[in-house]
């Protein structure tokens, strides 16, 4: 699994490349808690690299959602999400926790 973190003006874009399952589901949350510890709360994390996300990944998704909204400092949002990692998370109920945008520069935008 492959992490880039990129800084703009109102937000972090977190891009994930590869895998996020048990083995490295722990480095894809320390990039968020990354992001989250220098006290920056506007996530938005590019999927369209992404093969496959496990269970630990959700985990990680919904813990640094909270941690976001928290005091209303921000939130995060999933960008190019795969069909397949889609249909998971509507399995899993989270379609509603998470705004999802196609575009890059959109979901940028959005704060």
């Amino acid at each position: 699994m492959e992490i880039t973190t990129q800084e703009f003006k109102h937000c972090d874009m977190l891009k994930v490349k590869g895998r996020v399952d048990s083995a490295t589901a722990q480095q894809f949350t320390q990039g968020l808690e990354a992001i989250t510890n220098a006290g920056r709360f506007k996530i938005a994390i590019d999927m369209s690299g992404l093969e496959y996300m496990s269970s630990a990944g959700f985990r990680a998704l919904l813990a640094s959602q909270r941690v976001c909204k928290r005091y209303n400092r921000g939130e995060l949002v999933l960008v190019s999400v795969p069909e397949r990692i889609r249909e998971a998370l509507e399995l899993a109920g989270f379609t509603e926790l998470f705004k999802t945008f196609d575009d890059p520069l959109k979901a940028v935008g959005n704060f």
